[in-house]
């Protein structure tokens, strides 16, 4: 079954359902329906493809909260058989734990341990440093980001770390009956995982007692995993002559996830991700690019500062997929894993966004954009085994592995003219530049077949592709065989574009 979890985590599935149920309800206050409506105002272009009506199953129409879940639970089916299985290395700093909102985060902890994710914790403890070293009179010392740990400083950071170590795994062990935790029975294992070496002597300055990471003993750390229990690591390591070094939270993280071949990295922050120019929020960003943001970032002490070096670092070294997200965000982390949009800024070594060939494999994906839309009579329904043999005429958009956006292209070559048709594009990514880009592959892929003209019939779309150059002509300019299939009850418009 789809999320039975083996071993200590919940079986009962209904109570898995409960839980995403509640994250749900608390996450998506505007659930996103999958059948918007196209307007002129939005990009969100439709063809009519011409094809003949074939007998379709009535589309139940879903009102309540409960069946609103239905439909989102039911978008997220690709990320859960993604996930399950993979490695994910979450870092988050003490102020997490010390403010109380750790408590949040068990609850979409438990969840995803109970799905089949494989779940590695790294914990800051700044502030509870701090706090300790004020208590006691005693300076902190900082150079470049880094503390330089004396002996008072490495006192306080042994203590700060053995609190929070049992205040996560006191969080952790709930299972009160009525709450997201519920049947949870998540084990904790924690330990020297972790092998340190001295930071050294930097610009003149003796960081002492404060270390980088030199070895993460992964294979044991894969056992626990594979035992199905969590792995709990503190910011500090163990040299092999006895000695403890307070280590750099995100140096722990990342070197934990490539050591373990992590399918993804996140790093819970204070900010909302990696802010552009003008202040936006940057959803995506490739190596190359966020390479380039660090050069021009300068000397700044920022949490993007921090983290982004890590990131790349990372992603240079295997980790497919890093995450910077806001840790004071209600449900940052769901939000950030299960949607397509995210709420933090993505790391990537490579762009995200693939526009290729269907293939067989895309059916499913390609019906869940254009259903809604033959729903509301926009597309005219395909016979489905009509588009199994007709995969390879769709271009396929692919973000992050799930089909966002398709179209297909039908050649005339008798006529030299080509129909674009099945224009469908995910409500998340409309208004983002996939319509274009599909539109331009389109063209590429007639000029290549020697077409001259590309045409497409369309009811609610017609401004868009005005827009994009194509002109209204008469229903006599279509190519002969697609003339005979003009469906006039329809009276869909027909637009041509030189190419």
């Amino acid at each position: 079954m789809l999320f039975r979890a083996s071993g200590p985590f919940p079986e009962n599935q209904s109570r898995i359902i409960s839980a995403l149920y509640e994250r749900a309800q608390c996450a998506f206050a505007k659930p996103r329906s999958r059948s918007t409506a196209i307007t002129n105002k939005q990009v969100k272009p439709a063809g009519d493809d011409g094809a003949a009506d074939a007998p379709q199953p009535p589309r139940r129409q879903r009102l309540s909260s409960q069946d609103r879940f239905i439909d989102w639970f039911q978008s997220v089916t690709p990320y859960i058989h993604a996930f399950r299985g993979k490695i994910f290395v979450i870092a988050f700093g003490g102020d997490l734990v010390s403010d109380g909102r750790f408590y949040d985060l068990t609850h979409d902890l438990n969840l995803l341990a109970a799905l089949g994710v494989q779940l590695v914790l790294v914990h800051g403890s700044r502030p509870q440093i701090e706090a300790r070293l004020l208590e006691r009179r005693h300076d902190s010392r900082f150079h470049k980001g880094l503390r330089v740990t004396d002996d008072a400083a490495l006192a306080a950071a042994k203590e700060a770390s053995g609190r929070l170590r049992v205040e996560i795994e006191a969080w952790l062990s709930m299972g009160l009956p009525n709450s997201p935790m519920a049947g949870a029975d998540i084990r904790v294992a924690s330990g020297n995982f972790i092998t340190a070496k001295p930071l050294g002597v930097l610009d003149g300055v003796d960081y002492m007692h404060t270390g980088e990471v030199r070895k993460v003993h992964a294979n044991a750390m894969r056992k626990r995993l594979s035992d199905n229990e969590l792995v709990l690591l503190s910011p500090l390591g163990y040299s092999p002559t006895g000695e403890v070094f307070n280590l750099a939270l995100e140096d722990v993280a990342a070197s934990a996830a490539i050591a373990l071949g992590a399918e993804k990295l996140i790093f819970m922050m204070d900010t909302p991700g990696v802010a552009g120019r003008r202040g936006e929020l940057q959803r995506e960003l490739t190596v190359k690019q966020a390479k380039s943001l660090i050069a021009r970032s300068g000397q700044a002490e920022t949490d993007v500062q921090f983290y982004l070096p890590w990131a790349v670092r990372a992603c240079d070294q295997g980790v497919k997929r890093v995450h910077l997200i806001s840790g004071h965000i209600d449900d940052s982390l769901l939000l950030e894993l299960f949607t397509h949009k995210g709420v933090g800024t993505l790391v990537t070594p490579d762009p995200i966004q693939t526009l290729r060939t269907a293939k067989p494999d895309d059916i499913g994906g390609i019906l869940q954009l254009i259903e809604p839309l033959e729903a509301e009579g926009i597309l005219v329904k395909r016979n489905r085994g009509l588009l199994e043999s007709e995969i390879n005429r769709f271009v396929v958009l692919e973000h992050d592995g799930i089909v966002i956006a398709c179209a297909a292209l039908y050649p005339f070559p008798d006529e030299h003219a080509g129909e674009l048709a099945g224009l469908a594009v995910h409500p998340d990514f409309r208004s983002q530049g996939a319509g274009e880009r599909l539109l331009s592959e389109i063209e590429a892929r007639a000029r290549r077949m020697k077409l001259k003209r590309l045409f497409v019939l369309t009811t609610r779309a017609e401004h868009w592709f005005v827009e994009r150059g194509f002109t209204e002509v008469d229903i006599e300019e279509l190519p002969a065989p697609k003339r005979a299939l003009y469906n006039w009850q329809r009276r869909s418009v027909v637009l041509v574009k030189r190419i």
